[in-house]
């Protein structure tokens, strides 16, 4: 673990949900923070509608994969938000665990996307604001 407080962002496909948070957090901390996505059945990209609605707000995740979770990446992090990976999501004692309930922007385009993204980034700053940066 390094000296800045490191987050987690866990959903099932890692294609849209956690993208999008991880991508707010690391954007908005300007680096104060570990940022880490994953999934527990990672998709083969993320998600274009994701991309299109990013790019909007100044965030490219054009080059970002799914990644699968790991037991380790939850072990090294000091917060992990879960969006909706149930029991897929190993729980470990001393971590702070906060789950986002959003809808899954899988299969929608970037007009039903933009409010999923817009909640995000509130919960996002709201996380920020109790983080130790």
């Amino acid at each position: 673990m390094s000296d800045r407080p490191s987050v987690l962002f866990v959903c099932v496909h890692n294609a849209g949900r956690s993208q999008m948070a991880a991508a707010y957090l690391a954007h908005l901390s300007q680096g104060s923070v570990e940022v880490r996505s994953a999934g527990s059945l990672p998709a083969s990209e993320v998600n274009p509608a994701v991309i299109e609605v990013m790019l909007e707000q100044g965030i490219d995740l054009r080059e970002q994969r799914p990644k699968l979770l790991t037991p380790e990446m939850v072990q090294e992090s000091d917060v992990v938000v879960t969006m909706g990976c149930g029991d897929a999501c190993p729980v470990y004692p001393g971590k702070r665990y906060e789950d986002w309930p959003l809808e899954d922007p899988a299969g929608q385009g970037p007009d039903s996307v933009r409010p999923i993204r817009d909640s995000i980034r509130a919960r996002v700053e709201a996380l920020l604001r109790t983080l130790d940066t």
